[in-house]
This record gives structure tokens, C-alpha cells and sequence, in this order.
């Protein structure tokens, strides 16, 4: 399906949860659609039976919605605040390494299986220094990641948030492979603490694959490794016509995903209708 330039999507979840109470991709995607979109970003989490996939596959053709990124998460994770994430996420913790690399490996192909031409995660922070261990690590399990995903016919994106722009500009640009690029939450640079979003933007343009549409607050000055709060779109700090000016800026003409990550269903359901109308208002502003 041809999707139109900066066609709102949905970032939601496969499995059970607010989208589905049993886990059937047709009952997620039907909620969805009952929303007022056509398209997504599919969510896997790390305890996901990957034997789904024809499952999804089906389900998407038939009700001809179109998944283009599959976000790949794992066991183990938290984000409760900076020094959880720290120890806990994406390709950093030393421990659940070769783990979450044959699970990223096993995504890229289960997201192929569905036709899906981009998978991304959060790699966790970056170390900034390029001669740490650590980076050096995970700098080279990118790249191996990258090179599979080519086979796949796929990029590779990185979220974005939990290091500064430059630093993550110049990660990118060591590990040095044609299909690596970035999913843009300007959001995440707010509750992280990592820099003004659209400035961020300003710096990665050139990187950006995809984007979420999630807004958020500044966290606590004196609250040492706090997280800022998620909030519904343009009730935060964002500033949601200041960012897609920026996106058209970059000529970014990609799809505008909503992130809510908010526990409640009514309420998720509730900030996610109010989010399309605010995107579908904007886009006509603004294109």
C-alpha cells in the first residue's frame, strides 16, 4: 500500500496487551484501524514467539495496513530511571550480549517475513569515548547487525535519546555501513536530558530513517538519574510544530508514528485519537 507524505501511524505491540487481550494480530490491527490509520510501527517483545510471523503476515494483507518498522525489545530490560537503563538496555550490558544479538538477528528475519523494510531498537547509551571496550563492542555488533539486516533487504535504525546528538552522529558515522540510520523520539531527548530535540534534529537529518510523534517532560532538576515524564502529544515540551517544521525542513516526507506509552488503555486509546487529529491538523498546516 502507497502511504502519502507524513501519514500518521501508530507504534504499538504485538503479543498480549492494550492492543489485543488475546494476542491476535487481526484484533491489534483492528483496533488500530478503528483510530484512523493504516499504518505502524510493530513492537516485538523480547519473550515474543517469533513462529507469529505468518500469523501477522496474513493479517496485514488482509486488512491491507502496512507495518514499516519492527522495533525489536528484550528480556530483561527497564526503564525506571537513568542508571536502570544504563545497566539494563539494548546492546550495552556485557551480559545478554550474543543473546539480544541472535534475538535482533532472529527480528530482522521475522520482520522479512512480513515484508517490513526497516527494524530498529534502542542500542542503550553510547559510550562517547570510541576507545572503550564497551563501544567498541557494541560498534561492531551494529555493524553485524547492519550487514544481516542488508541481506534482508532491510536498515537498520537506531532510537534515538539516550546520548547527545553529535555523539550519536559520529557513532553512526564509525560504524559506517549504508544502512544504518536513526528513528528520531524528540521526546527521548527530553527525558533524557540530552538536548533540545530539534536542534538534535537539526544535527541528524541527514541520518533519519523514521519518526515517533511522542512528547514529554524535562525531569526533576534535583532528582539525580530521574527520567522526565512521557506526556500526550503537545501537552509536553516538544513543541509539535516547531518539530515537523524542522522534519520538513530535512525534507523528511516519512510517516508520523504516535508513541503513548501510558499503561491505561482508555487513556492510550484516548491521547492516540487526540494525537491524529493534532498530526492530521498539522500536516494539512504544514505541507
Amino acid at each position: 500500500m502507497q502511504l502519502n507524505p507524513w501519514e500518521v501511524g501508530v507504534m504499538f505491540w504485538a503479543g498480549h496487551g492494550p492492543w489485543s487481550q488475546s494476542g491476535d494480530p487481526g484484533e491489534s490491527i483492528a483496533a488500530l484501524k478503528r483510530l484512523g490509520v493504516r499504518c505502524g510501527q510493530l513492537g516485538v517483545p523480547g519473550d515474543l514467539d517469533l513462529a507469529c510471523a505468518s500469523a501477522w503476515r496474513d493479517a496485514l494483507a488482509r486488512e491491507s495496513f502496512t507495518v514499516y518498522t519492527v522495533f525489536a525489545a528484550y528480556n530483561g530490560e527497564s526503564y525506571a530511571d537513568i542508571p536502570t537503563v544504563q545497566r539494563t538496555v539494548g546492546f550495552i550490558p556485557p551480559a545478554t550480549r550474543a543473546e539480544r544479538e541472535a534475538r535482533t538477528l532472529a527480528v530482522s528475519d521475522f520482520a522479512a517475513a512480513l515484508g517490513v523494510p526497516s527494524i530498529a531498537t534502542h542500542i542503550g547509551f553510547i559510550p562517547e569515548d570510541d576507545t572503550d571496550p564497551d563501544y567498541i563492542a557494541v560498534r561492531e555488533m551494529v555493524r553485524r547487525v547492519c550487514d544481516h539486516a542488508a541481506r534482508n533487504g532491510q536498515k537498520f535504525a537506531l532510537e534515538t535519546g539516550q546520548e547527545p546528538a553529535e555523539a550519536l552522529r559520529s557513532f553512526l558515522i564509525d560504524v559506517n555501513r549504508e544502512n544504518i540510520g536513526i528513528n528520531f523520539d524528540p521526546a527521548n531527548m527530553i527525558l533524557y536530558g540530552t538536548g533540545d530535540p530539534v536542534e538534535a534534529l537539526g544535527i541528524l537529518g541527514e541520518h533519519v530513517l523514521s519518526v515517533h510523534c511522542k512528547d514529554g517532560v524535562w525531569p526533576p532538576e534535583n532528582v539525580a538519574g530521574a527520567l522526565g515524564r512521557e506526556r500526550p502529544l503537545g501537552a509536553g515540551d516538544v513543541g509539535m510544530e516547531r518539530f515537523l517544521g524542522q522534519l520538513k525542513a530535512i525534507g523528511y516526507r516519512g510517516p508520523l508514528s504516535i508513541e503513548r506509552e501510558t499503561q491505561d488503555r482508555a487513556e492510550r486509546l484516548r491521547d492516540i485519537e487526540s494525537a491524529v487529529s493534532l498530526l492530521g491538523n498539522l500536516r494539512h498546516k504544514l505541507l
